[in-house]
């Protein structure tokens, strides 16, 4: 299992216990879709700000912005299918351990990753 389906199943179990319980697929689908576009996005500034300082002229700002929220969409829908269904019943079964994250500590990972894209675009 994945660091992506843990924190997945962190954030279905945090929200399955709580009042959303009907809607705890869909939040945590959300959760880790922002988590994967979180961290696509310090990849994507890191890369960018490094092709800057070598001269390679890749592509535009407006295009790399356009081509997250592509990639964003595709990591959602993606996610959608891998953890809607029998799929991830079967893998909620075979969970060994059941590490339990607690919902701070889940948000501040995206949190923490926009911190970093911000700061990797101000620092270079």
């Amino acid at each position: 299992m994945t660091i992506f389906d843990q924190l997945f199943f962190n954030s279905f179990n945090y929200y399955k216990k709580t009042a959303y319980k009907n809607k705890a697929n869909r939040i945590a689908i959300i959760y880790i879709t922002i988590v994967q576009v979180a961290l696509l996005l310090v990849l994507g500034v890191f890369l960018a700000e490094f092709f800057q300082q070598m001269h390679v002229a890749t592509m535009s700002s407006t295009n790399a912005w356009i081509l997250l929220a592509v990639a964003s969409l595709i990591l959602y829908f993606f996610n959608w299918i891998q953890y809607s269904g029998k799929k991830r019943k079967i893998m909620n079964a075979n969970q060994k351990k059941k590490t339990g994250y607690g919902i701070f500590t889940l948000w501040m990972i995206p949190a923490v990753a926009v911190f970093l894209a911000t700061l990797f675009l101000t620092v270079i």
